[in-house]
């Protein structure tokens, strides 16, 4: 017969094992809760706080800021990485920015009247000075209609008489980049300004030049765009080429939806990949059209090139670590926005706290590299001086910031946007320091970013490509344009130099010298 006590011991053991069951579930569904609130509250901010994800002096208590009052308490980060909290003062009025001094002016007299200029004594007033104000003025769009008259000549004696050469001879007609078309090279280069950097769509402008009394359809403008872009071909050869004898190239790539692609469904994502290389003073990029998002496509492209690559963390680059001959590197931009997703999700519990501040560190360490580079930018440093100050400055930096992740990763659970972000980091990391080697190399891959943004606010209002032929026109017409505005050239002007000189062109050195980064703002005009 079991004692008493015997029943007794084993229940408090079955007991304690139940506690300890209970103990460590509770733990566990506290760290998932912990990971979904979290989720909850990025997603929270990311529909409806800032989108920049520059820190501004006020605190976060996750209420997005209606306005960014100038009473507002700033924060400046000193040497020791501390933080002294500094009233704002008010902000002195900027002065209006004076009104370009090549536009046209049209002066317009503002007189007294003849009895207001006699003075109570009965004498004439003298006139002793003025005051000139300005205002900006626009006039609707000119149009105007080319009349290409061609004369015809004709010899009298040979009239009706068989010889060498016809008897009537007319003035030959004038070249064109699409021939029988009613387009100039103006009027192409507006339209497809309009669309490739204004976002406006072909209908839209069908619209507008309609309130005009002028009839283009949209189909028009669209087989206009085609067709240059297939005039423009050999441009973008030049292109490759000038982009694959840079140092560097930078890839990146965005989504497109095209229809009509055969065997695939008109729903099915595609993608715009961008290139951005050559020389670093006189940049080239190239847009392409592909239907996937495959690696395939950009060991393709470095085919035979040696040099810098830099992309995102995108794990279709991974392959390029092991290409030799290419130096792969990161960008501390993607690695920072996974601790500023931290301090966006931040809540008002001391757990969520703790990971801020862990977050707030790593984001200093990061904003501290640039604050080096900024530096460099504002004293002048050419390439080698600024790899010599990276050397210097940055390099401690970074170590620091490594082993600070290393320890931050044993006691950060991985689930959580900040194991998250210190995981990518630490993975990245023989990429995100590659660009200590070179000073030509920027610590991000912004410039290929911020060239695929102008792609991207255009999807919005037309939405997608009618047809892969299309979307090949775009990644054309996006290449010169974009090239043309990272040289510092207006995309009209650029573009209608272009068209007007195209038709002539029959060596390689003429279409070179059409090239964005091969021409200056002077021949523009």
């Amino acid at each position: 017969m079991v004692s008493n006590t015997t029943l007794l011991t084993e229940n408090i053991e079955e007991l304690k094992e139940k506690l300890i069951y209970l103990e460590e579930s509770k733990s566990r569904f506290e760290v998932e809760n912990n990971i979904l609130r979290e989720q909850v509250r990025l997603l929270r901010a990311q529909l409806f706080g800032r989108k920049t994800e520059k820190r501004h002096g006020v605190k976060d208590d996750g209420q997005a800021l209606l306005f960014d009052e100038a009473e507002a308490y700033s924060f400046v980060e000193e040497e020791n990485g501390q933080e002294t909290e500094i009233k704002a003062h008010k902000r002195r009025k900027r002065g209006r920015k004076p009104l370009p001094a090549d536009i046209p002016r049209v002066d317009v007299i503002h007189d007294l009247s003849e009895e207001d200029k006699v003075c109570a004594c009965g004498c004439m007033k003298k006139r002793i000075g003025e005051e000139v104000s300005e205002q900006l003025d626009i006039i609707p769009a000119k149009i105007q209609v080319i009349r290409n008259i061609r004369y015809k000549y004709v010899c009298k004696n040979c009239e009706g008489v068989e010889a060498e050469e016809p008897a009537v001879k007319i003035a030959p007609a004038p070249v064109q980049l699409i021939a029988k078309s009613i387009a100039t090279s103006g009027l192409l280069a507006h339209v497809l300004t309009s669309k490739f950097v204004d976002a406006l769509p072909f209908y839209r402008q069908e619209s507008q030049l309609s309130r005009l009394g002028i009839d283009i359809p949209r189909s028009t403008m669209c087989r206009w765009a085609m067709k240059v872009a297939q005039r423009c071909n050999p441009l973008l050869e030049l292109l490759h080429q000038e982009i694959r004898s840079g140092p560097l190239i930078n890839i990146d790539e965005t989504t497109v939806q095209v229809m009509k692609e055969p065997n695939r469904s008109n729903k099915t994502k595609s993608y715009m990949w961008i290139f951005r290389g050559g020389d670093p003073d006189g940049p080239a990029l190239i847009y392409q059209y592909h239907p996937t998002r495959s690696g395939d496509i950009v060991s393709e492209y470095l085919k035979g090139y040696q040099g810098y690559v830099q992309t995102d963390g995108y794990v279709g680059y991974d392959f390029l670590d092991h290409m030799t001959g290419i130096i792969h590197v990161g960008c501390w931009s993607h690695a920072r926005r996974g601790f500023m997703d931290v301090i966006k999700a931040s809540g008002k519990r001391s757990l969520a706290k703790s990971r801020t501040s862990n977050a707030e560190r790593a984001v200093k360490y990061i904003r501290k590299l640039y604050g080096i580079e900024k530096d460099a930018k504002e004293k002048g440093l050419n390439y080698e001086e600024l790899h010599e100050e990276r050397q210097k400055y940055a390099k401690p930096i970074l170590d620091e910031l490594k082993e600070y992740l290393e320890e931050l990763s044993l006691k950060t659970p991985p689930k959580g946007l900040l194991g998250k972000a210190v995981s990518y980091t630490l993975k990245q990391w023989n990429r995100l320091v590659g660009y200590l080697e070179d000073g030509r190399i920027r610590p991000d891959n912004n410039l290929a970013e911020n060239a695929i943004r102008p792609f991207v606010v255009g999807r919005k209002n037309w939405l997608f490509s009618g047809h892969p032929n299309g979307a090949k026109a775009s990644a054309i017409l996006y290449s010169l344009i974009e090239t043309a505005k990272a040289n510092s050239l207006e995309p009209y002007h650029y573009l209608r130099h272009v068209f007007d000189r195209l038709p002539l062109a029959k060596s390689v050195n003429d279409y070179k010298a059409l090239l964005p980064n091969r021409l200056s703002k002077n021949l523009l005009g």
